[in-house]
């Protein structure tokens, strides 16, 4: 799991508490997509607690993932077929090579 920002302060509307790692297990359970509270388990109990930038790195990752959940456009992008997406980086290309 790589580590994204963590915007949750800048997010505007309405999201679930995540400040506390009980309230990001609560986040996981409900909010989260499939397997991620198991993941989230698994990958902090591998984890040297005594590492703080891991442990931060890995609860602003799963931060990440609810915080897509409620945004639409995050959403939209990974529903996104791979060829579409082929598709669109074939065409940026091509423009960025007639330049």
């Amino acid at each position: 799991m790589t580590a994204q920002p963590d915007h949750q302060a800048n997010r505007p509307g309405i999201h679930p508490p995540m400040g506390t790692l009980a309230e990001l297990r609560a986040a996981l359970s409900t909010w989260g997509f499939p397997g991620d509270r198991q993941q989230f388990e698994e990958e902090l109990d591998a984890l040297d607690l005594d590492d703080l930038t891991k442990v931060r790195e890995l609860t602003q990752a799963y931060r990440h993932r609810i915080l897509l959940r409620y945004d639409s456009q995050g959403m939209a992008a990974l529903a996104r077929s791979t060829d579409d997406i082929e598709d669109e980086l074939r065409r940026k290309l091509a423009e960025a090579g007639d330049q």
